[in-house]
């Protein structure tokens, strides 16, 4: 039945890649089953055969989607069924986006979309990696014009040695995550965390993984070999093309160059916007496609700007390759966050915003590997003011979850330990202004409003984006990066760390690769920058406030035994919301016994633990506790003691002196001062308030001297009864 049916099965890092195509999907242009142990993801490409009138860019689409069924689940929620993508889907598809999309051919404008829905997860290989080899066999297979193929790996460093797609377990060992996708000749995209790693150990791991795939990429080649449709025809540029281009170039290039010099972001886009407007007013009085033209119009600019560096070295602003822009950080901008940073960087600002909460507030994620809670959170927002611009303004969108995600992976290995720092931590990074390298300047701007707000980092973190301009004439490297540079440029590479290593490298190419030797040169130059953009920072805060704002909740955290956690908690949790309302504090309870008591003031804290600690305390004879009388009876009083307990004051240990009635002596409500005095053959507490001095609750047994507490059973004499157990009258024995 299925006559185009292939197979391509090969030894990966000694794990079996399975490629498979020709049973599902079949009316795709490309559809690639992918499988590595049981992780399985089908993987399909389409392209429309023509293009929208007035299209003038590529509109490619990668959408990464995990099906709960994948790992056994049905999905939770009302509708039961899944929804929006959630993070790691959505960082997952731009994973894929970034290395494919620089590998379709100038001009190509067809739209294309690339889909990878996760059919099984075997919880132990990550179905990113998967999904990544199969979109790029899928396009590989299509036919659609696609300068691939690619290939991607996950790169792990366990006891100083690199190791191939690493398990789940593996990673949690791991102090390096790096994925990192590219074609035979060179990387095209990195994305990574690490535990302050060097540069070299960085980019020896670039070239380990990069060598890692040549088996993937070969197995790729041959299954397209038997299995590829028809290639689509490459567009080609039309002599009419090239001539307006000239055109375009000869109208506008003095005039766009000087445009260039304007150092200031708007006002030299109001120039370079004249200049546009020029060239578009002369084209349509000589009858040219003004709409072919804007897209030309780019063009011109990123060969005056890429080609002004190369000659001079100097940039659109008027900097060297190597200088940073000026630096401007401030703390404590808010009064009543518990932490806040303003970073300026040239014309770039983040606003960095740190909250401190408690286990109430961390995030419950529902993955396909498992239900798991995230302490840290970091969001980032790019509203259109930052630019000058309107626009809409809403949930974020995946460019916002990818820069956010960014920066969280910078600070994430310099947080401290959950047990030095029980608290979950949220920051918000406003981009208020923008020109280039925002999720940069959120990785300083949350360093900072960490370190304002209490939280002990192992160091200060910066981050910093470098650009390169690549033309057959030569290169360069460029720090700090402008968004104009961005743009027009072939390289957005962002490093992030501390003066002691990295802990985030995210590398983007628009070309089709570039060589490890640009790479050195940029990860050296990125950390110059680096360690001068930390001294700027400095000058706002250096390391951490000594103690958490006075907004913040503080966290005390004790521990009780296993068994006594049912009664902190009381049936149906009666005992833990009576704590929390009557003291104002959040009270989280772990399985291990763990118990973390949040409160704004230090008072209201002690209250509460002083509470727990009186209800798993367990009492001992002959120390005197402070005690609340809660019931009475003609034998005795109870008295609640150490927030849970209860033992009974027998009527005779009430006073020193005959007590007829217990009401006498004592009421409900009553606050008492008891010692123990033992336990009888049930466990029941016995307690006596003679043997205490009520006023000052020192004991006073010395002095009043012993006595034998009567039983439980033994009653006082009422009223009018006789002490005597004689006959009575008639001479009748007693009962």
């Amino acid at each position: 039945m299925f006559e185009s049916y292939f197979r391509k099965e090969i030894n990966w890092g000694g794990k079996t890649l399975v490629l498979e195509t020709g049973k599902m999907a079949r009316q795709a242009d490309g559809a690639v089953v992918a499988r590595l142990g049981d992780t399985i993801v089908l993987c399909t490409a389409v392209g429309a055969r023509s293009v929208k009138p007035g299209q003038d860019f590529f509109p490619l689409t990668v959408n990464y989607q995990e099906k709960t069924y994948a790992a056994g689940k049905i999905p939770g929620g009302f509708f039961k069924r899944e929804g929006r993508p959630t993070e790691f889907e959505t960082l997952t598809s731009r994973l894929i986006d970034r290395p494919i999309r620089p590998l379709f051919p100038d001009g190509f404008r067809n739209e294309v979309q690339v889909v990878a829905t996760v059919l099984s997860h075997d919880l132990e290989n990550e179905a990113d990696v998967v999904a990544m080899v199969g979109c790029s066999a899928a396009l590989t297979l299509s036919g659609i014009p696609f300068f691939g193929p690619i290939a991607g790996a996950r790169v792990g460093y366990i006891n100083g040695q690199y190791v191939l797609n690493p398990t789940a377990d593996q990673r949690k060992e791991s102090t390096l995550d790096l994925m990192l996708a590219g074609t035979a000749e060179g990387v095209l995209m990195v994305e990574s965390e690490a535990s302050e790693l060097t540069e070299e150990v960085m980019l020896g791991a670039v070239e380990f993984g990069h060598k890692s795939f040549a088996p993937v990429l070969q197995a790729i080649i041959e299954l397209a070999e038997v299995a590829a449709k028809e290639p689509w025809a490459v567009p080609e540029e039309s002599d009419a093309t090239k001539a307006l281009k000239a055109r375009i170039s000869e109208l506008g290039r003095a005039d766009m160059a000087v445009a260039y010099t304007e150092t200031q972001k708007l006002v030299r886009q109001d120039k370079v916007g004249a200049v546009k407007k020029a060239v578009a007013a002369a084209l349509e009085a000589e009858g040219a496609d003004v709409a072919s033209a804007k897209g030309l119009m780019k063009a011109l600019e990123a060969d005056v700007v890429r080609n002004n560096i190369l000659d001079t070295g100097i940039r659109i602003d008027g900097r060297d390759t190597k200088t940073v822009r000026p630096i401007m950080s401030e703390v404590g901008v808010l009064p009543r966050a518990h932490g806040s940073a303003l970073f300026t960087r040239g014309e770039t600002q983040a606003l960095c915003v740190a909250t401190l909460g408690t286990g109430q507030d961390e995030q419950i994620i529902d993955a396909l590997a498992g239900e798991y809670r995230e302490d840290f959170m970091l969001h980032y927002n790019f509203p259109p003011y930052s630019v000058n611009e309107t626009g809409r303004m809403g949930s974020p969108g995946r460019r916002e979850v990818g820069h956010g995600k960014l920066a969280w992976r910078a600070i994430h290995p310099l947080l401290p330990a959950k047990d030095k720092f029980p608290y979950t931590i949220r920051v918000v990074s406003e981009i208020t202004e923008s020109n280039g390298s925002s999720s940069m300047a959120t990785v300083c701007g949350t360093s900072l409003s960490l370190m304002d707000a209490g939280v002990p980092l192992k160091r200060p973190c910066a981050g910093i984006a470098m650009g390169l301009i690549k033309e057959d004439r030569g290169f360069a490297v460029l720090s700090d990066i402008l968004g104009d540079e961005d743009h027009l440029g072939d390289m957005d590479f962002k490093v992030a760390g501390t003066d002691v290593g990295i802990t985030s490298l995210q590398m983007d190419i628009k070309i089709t690769s570039i060589t490890f030797e640009i790479m050195k040169i940029a990860l050296d130059q990125a950390k110059d920058g680096r360690l001068h953009i930390l001294g700027e920072m400095s000058k706002g805060l250096s390391g951490n406030r000594s103690d958490v704002a006075a907004t913040a909740p503080r966290i005390t955290v004790i521990n009780v035994p296993k068994d006594k956690i049912r009664d902190v908690i009381g049936s149906g949790g009666k005992v833990i919301r009576e704590i929390t309302e009557q003291t104002g504090t959040k009270v989280d309870i772990e399985d291990d016994g763990t118990i973390k008591v949040a409160a704004t003031s230090i008072e209201a804290a002690q209250r509460a633990i002083d509470w727990i600690r009186g209800i798993v305390a367990e009492p001992e004879v002959g120390v005197i506790y402070n005690g609340k009388v809660v019931k009475t009876a003609e034998f005795g009083a109870f008295v609640n003691f150490l927030g849970a307990k209860d033992g009974l004051v027998h009527i005779s240990e009430l006073s020193q002196e005959r007590v007829n009635k217990t009401t006498d002596i004592v009421k409900d409500g009553d606050q008492v001062k008891v010692k123990v005095l033992g336990f009888d053959d049930r466990g029941k507490v016995k307690l006596s308030m003679r043997v205490v001095d009520q006023a000052t609750g020192a004991d006073i047994t010395e002095q009043v001297g012993a006595r034998r507490p009567r039983e439980d059973g033994d009653r006082p004499e009422r009223n009018g009864e006789r002490r005597d157990r004689g006959p009575r009258r008639g001479g009748e024995a007693a009962d």
